[in-house]
């Protein structure tokens, strides 16, 4: 399908390298990419499932079919990611997403060996959010890592362990509208993301943390960071300035118009109307309404995009005062390019600024990078190693 992929040698590092060409749909070929393990093994399965795969009931079949297969394999990696790319596009009131949820925790956990000692449940306001804290002996600081709009902590246990591996102390949890505080304790998303930040360094009590935001994480961090000083550094992946304008991607320009300005004209029953009608013709907008409505705790398409227009780092980013690190996709199909420089711009007052924009030649032309996020990971690594050698370098000119 498609034009062929670039190969690309396998190497000692942790993460396979390629975008793999899946699927034609755009959405449905990101997913197939984002629950791999990026392995030919499962390349291969995949493209195979694809030709039976035309919506998403075909894709949740098929892919419950393909975790069956590669349990009773023992291939118990394989069997996590392939359930949780089945869980992704059920429902939320599937009865088959709950039992599916629970069982790609276990497995990730099995298949990454993380017991039971490092999870941890981390008390806000009437429930609990949930997390893992992961470190390494004598850790050189200590990363928050959170994801986004719809994704589970579990997700990140790859990404968690390499950077454990290079010295880090991480704690990695799911806020308001994710994963265990949105399922188990029905905690929906907040603009105020500072206050489970506060959560979570209150908890463990720890202090100079670096915020690591993944997806509209990239967000949440900028909100989080302005707003409590015992966070020093931020790490934005991908920046996301504007949420709406996320929201709204799928539609073409002259529906985004007339909507933002129903919008703007509070047209509760209008705006309702024109989304049931681009839901009844797009499964991806389906999908996304009722996915927002689920994680934003609201009540209607229009609660949800008015919910949706809190999400955005215009208002805040002046008030971020840490070195930052933005990291984007050239060909991101969820996060409009402009908003990668607009960011930039934005940052008025941090310590530092510095963009990392990753491209098609790197496999990692997409959203958060997927095809080579160890690329990503590394350039997050050289730039907390350079903060370092800065900092020690003004504390010994201090000395002097």
């Amino acid at each position: 399908m498609g034009e062929p992929q670039l190969q690309f040698r396998q190497s000692d590092h942790a993460f396979a390298v390629g975008y793999h060409d899946l699927h034609p749909d755009p959405t449905l070929n990101y997913q197939m990419n984002r629950f791999s393990d990026g392995s030919d093994e499962m390349a291969r399965e995949m493209a195979a499932a694809a030709l039976r795969i035309h919506n998403y009931t075909d894709y949740t079949r098929t892919f419950l079919g393909l975790s069956d297969a590669a349990y009773s394999a023992h291939r118990v990696l394989h069997s996590a990611l392939y359930l949780r790319s089945a869980e992704f596009f059920m429902g939320p009131h599937d009865a088959r997403k709950a039992p599916a949820r629970r069982t790609f925790i276990e497995r990730m956990r099995d298949s990454f060996h993380v017991t039971e000692s490092s999870y941890h449940l981390i008390p806000y306001r009437d429930g609990d959010l949930a997390g893992y804290r992961l470190s390494a002996q004598n850790p050189r600081a200590t990363v928050l890592m959170f994801g986004g709009f719809d994704s589970y902590v579990e997700e990140m246990f790859a990404w968690q362990l390499h950077l454990v591996a290079n010295g880090y102390d991480v704690i990695s949890f799911d806020g308001p509208g994710q994963g265990f505080a949105l399922e188990e304790s029905g905690i929906p998303m907040t603009e105020e993301w500072h206050r489970p930040v506060a959560a979570v360094i209150n908890h463990f009590a720890v202090r100079d943390v670096t915020l690591f935001g993944i997806s509209l994480g990239g967000c949440l961090a900028i909100r989080g960071a302005a707003r409590d000083p015992r966070v020093l550094r931020v790490v934005c992946d991908d920046i996301l300035t504007d949420f709406t304008a996320v929201c709204l991607r799928q539609l073409r320009p002259a529906k985004r118009a007339a909507l933002r300005a129903l919008m703007a004209m509070h047209a509760r029953s209008a705006v309702n109307t024109l989304i049931d009608t681009q839901m009844k013709r797009s499964l991806v907008t389906q999908w996304g309404v009722q996915q927002g409505i689920h994680v934003t705790g609201t009540g209607s398409s229009y609660d949800f995009l008015r919910s949706a227009t809190r999400l955005e780092t215009l208002s805040i980013s002046d008030q971020v005062t840490q070195d930052v690190l933005l990291m984007a996709a050239e060909e991101d199909h969820y996060v409009p390019g402009n908003q990668f420089i607009a960011q930039l711009g934005l940052l008025s007052q941090a310590r530092s600024v510095t963009g990392r924009l990753f491209t098609r030649a790197e496999q990692a032309q997409n959203h958060v990078q997927v095809g080579n996020v160890g690329l990503a990971l590394d350039v997050f690594l050289r730039w907390m190693a350079g903060l370092d050698d800065r900092d020690e370098r003004l504390t010994s000119g201090a000395r002097k």
